[in-house]
């Protein structure tokens, strides 16, 4: 909705939710109203309509939009981080970093939309005596897309829902939004909600620039034939069953679905025995953090057969078994984690080999370090689909060629990491080739968790990790996912757009004949 955060249509019967403290299993107080189809066609309508307008304006105008949200969300101070705490048990202390980066992200979107330059002009210049015909003169540019919607994510509350990157990128490419809030934390998008509305209003941004709707009307969304695109975070089933509507569409639309990942670690000979032990404790607590919850969470360490893995592994459970079990962001998340659990526990040649300490939470997330054999991965290849948890499947290959077959046979992720000395990087070379064709981000002697928003990230990958693998959701590459090329052929000077005016009064960077420029021609 636009500028209200209950719904109350008189002519349908009111559906009304909570939001549920995971730690107790308990409903909040404040109860939300479910948005209606209607007012779905309303908030889509009003952000075409603000779309003509919005559009137009200026990179200054936007950015400053762009830096006043974060402004807002950042004067409502620790009431946003506790109901987002009590909705979904994650500590103050990440909710504040979150914050952090949700603010940041928004004031880098600001930086580029100044700058300007992200919207590749290109200019041909004509040449009217070449022979044995005319070249016109031509000129291209990236345009914003139309009306997006947005589906929030549960894991990431503040920085992947409401005013999340979707939406920032939405809203730097010239795009207005329409934000599909997550119903596990109503609450907290109902109070970003508001303050993206209020920086609207302060910056002189059109009604419906960027509005949120409640309760279960996502397929409204992206079947609504104004919306122009879809931006979505979460399940494999739940990004495919967007995909699939809208791809039905009579004019089917672009869906950015970051489905999951299982983010495969290889731990190579040299690095092992130059130090397993740190590598150890470091992939503890890359597994365990935020309770698994991360899409980039190492689901996978594969290390080549030898006397020092069978430690290496110890000491890895040694350290999950110190692990208290966590909250969970909800009960369905909760149940999820402990089927797929069963699932691989319960898969023939996989065992336990350790097990985190229970918790009192009812959705506490208990830590399990699996482990099977790379033969048994290539006989059953779902042993490799994501649990989403603070679980990791260790795997002993027999051979550097099985560590290579395996690789092979991966489907698509967001990240692979590589535990490595110099040394090994030689001896596998082939393994960096193979996986640059399987993921978006290869980490080098790191661990996953843990994504920097900055030009160079790349936060998406082959399918199914993503629906789309030439884009991410990460970084100011993002805003390309809401934006077109449109080319402007032989047009009067005065009729261009200021981003290939001959004069470039932009002062942005061009590629006029073949040459990147800031000159005028």
């Amino acid at each position: 909705m636009s500028n209200n955060a209950t719904l109350d249509m008189p002519e349908v019967k009111a559906r009304t939710f909570s939001g549920i403290n995971p730690a107790t299993g308990e409903p909040l107080e404040t109860v939300f109203t479910e948005s209606t189809v209607a007012e779905v066609d309303t908030a889509v309508r009003n952000a075409e309509e603000a779309f003509k307008i919005y559009r137009l304006k200026s990179n200054e105008e936007k950015a400053a939009f762009l830096e006043r949200i974060g402004e807002e969300i950042m004067a409502m101070g620790d009431e946003l981080l506790n109901v987002c705490s009590l909705e979904t048990g994650l500590p103050l202390a990440r909710l504040q970093g979150e914050r952090g980066r949700t603010v940041n992200q928004l004031k880098l979107f600001a930086e580029l939309v100044r700058d300007g330059s992200w919207v590749n002009a290109r200019i041909d210049k004509a040449q009217p005596d070449r022979q044995p015909l005319p070249k016109p003169d031509l000129r291209q540019m990236q345009i914003p897309l139309g009306p997006v919607g947005v589906f929030g994510a549960s894991n990431f509350p503040l920085a992947f829902s409401v005013a999340g990157g979707d939406t920032a990128s939405a809203l730097a490419a010239g795009c207005t939004v329409v934000v599909k809030a997550h119903r596990a934390h109503p609450g907290t998008s109902d109070m970003v909600g508001k303050a993206m509305i209020q920086a609207a209003k302060a910056t002189g941004m059109p009604d419906g620039v960027v509005s949120y709707v409640h309760g279960g009307v996502g397929m409204e969304l992206v079947k609504h034939p104004l919306i122009k695109a879809i931006g979505f975070t979460g399940s494999y089933h739940g990004g495919m069953a967007l995909f699939a509507a809208a791809a039905a569409r009579p004019e089917p639309i672009p869906v950015y679905a970051e489905m999951g990942s299982t983010n495969p670690v290889f731990i190579l000979p040299g690095a092992l025995k130059e130090r397993g032990t740190a590598i150890a404790q470091g992939l503890a607590g890359s597994v365990t953090m935020g309770v698994g919850q991360f899409c980039t969470n190492p689901g996978m360490v594969i290390a080549v057969d030898a006397p020092e893995v069978e430690g290496f592994f110890k000491q890895t459970g040694s350290h999950l078994e110190a692990n208290v079990a966590g909250t969970m962001l909800t009960p369905g998340i909760k149940q999820a984690y402990d089927s797929g659990l069963e699932r691989l526990i319960s898969t023939a040649g996989v065992k336990v080999l350790a097990q985190g300490a229970a918790s009192e939470s009812v959705c506490g997330g208990l830590a399990h370090l699996l482990h099977t054999t790379a033969s048994n991965v290539l006989a059953n290849p779902e042993l490799t689909e994501e649990v989403f948890g603070p679980t990791s499947l260790a795997v002993t290959a027999e051979s550097k060629a099985q560590i290579l077959e395996l690789a092979e046979s991966l489907h698509g992720h967001l990240t692979a990491t590589i535990h490595a000395t110099a040394e090994d990087l030689e001896e596998y070379a082939e393994l960096v080739q193979i996986l640059e064709r399987k993921v978006g981000r290869i980490l080098f002697n790191g661990y996953p968790t843990g994504v920097e928003v900055s030009h160079a990230m790349v936060h998406g990958g082959p399918f199914p990790a993503t629906s789309d693998s030439r884009s991410t959701s990460v970084g100011t590459l993002a805003i390309y996912r809401f934006a077109r090329p449109v080319c402007y052929q032989d047009f009067p000077a005065k009729a261009l757009p200021a981003a290939l005016q001959n004069d470039n009064p932009l002062n942005i960077w061009r590629m006029v004949d073949g040459q990147f420029t800031k000159e005028s021609i």
